[in-house]
């Protein structure tokens, strides 16, 4: 059996009811839980950096072990091409071998260069880890006193918060499918939560932008739902607001006295 108007505009009001309380209990928490996630996020990135400078430092440690492996190939072809210059029989052959040699004697010096490049850059990223593990360390410290306000806070209301998310599964539920869509988009897209409101002093209790005193009619009569024309946020109910007149003052005469 589908809801009529006014259920469906109870069952709003009341998820509605729900959903400021638990938006009063996430106010009091303030901006920490954005304060704890950036920290987090930040570490994160710390961490990311510092996986990074040892990925590099182990490729850089791996061209060391190359670059000794190549000199030591080098000065075993030095040895080798020692020995040729022994049994040569010419000139020409003497001059080739003397010249494999001072290319291999050319390749040592460029690796025992790279290799001291290598050392250089080493401690340049022990450095830097270093630096980075400082940073970690201190927003770690931040985030640890971050988290322990924050639990705090949140056991405070725990009790209180977890009876509301109760009630709110129940109160969503009685509202169809179609318009608890419409209801949370109007919530996600209005800055203090309000989806459903009442129009008071002839505004909307969203917005504050005047409702025409037929809307108004209209929204009383509660035939079908209603929403600001100028926020989208569905109206309730119209709140009459009493204004009690103030006694009007005596004016006392003064006396005249006559001499």
């Amino acid at each position: 059996m589908e809801s009529t108007i006014p259920q469906k505009l109870e069952a709003l009001e009341k998820l509605q009811e729900i959903d400021s309380k638990l938006d009063e209990i996430k106010k009091v928490r303030g901006a920490l839980p954005d304060e704890v996630r950036d920290l987090e996020d930040e570490i994160a990135g710390y961490q990311t950096r510092i996986d990074k400078f040892n990925a590099d430092l182990q490729a850089v440690e791996k061209n060391i072990t190359d670059k000794k492996a190549a000199i030591k190939d080098s000065e075993v072809l030095i040895k080798k091409y020692e020995e040729q210059q022994m049994n040569v029989r010419n000139n020409r052959e003497y001059d080739a071998i003397t010249k494999e040699m001072e290319l291999q004697a050319l390749e040592i010096q460029i690796n025992e260069k790279r290799i001291k490049e290598s050392y250089i850059k080493i401690e340049a990223k022990k450095e830097e880890i270093a630096t980075t593990n400082i940073s970690v360390e201190e927003r770690s410290k931040d985030l640890e006193s971050k988290q322990k306000e924050l639990e705090t806070i949140v056991s405070e209301s725990e009790a209180e918060e977890k009876k509301l998310m109760t009630g709110r599964e129940k109160a969503a539920k009685k509202v169809e499918d179609r318009l608890l869509n419409s209801y949370e988009k109007i919530r996600d897209n209005a800055r203090n939560g309000l989806a459903v409101v009442s129009v008071k002093r002839d505004a909307c209790g969203g917005c504050f932008n005047i409702v025409p005193p037929q809307r108004q009619a209209d929204i009383k009569e509660r035939k079908k739902l209603i929403v600001c024309e100028h926020c989208g946020r569905i109206f309730a109910d119209v709140e009459f607001v009493i204004v009690e007149e103030k006694p009007k003052r005596t004016t006392r005469r003064k006396k005249v006295v006559k001499k």
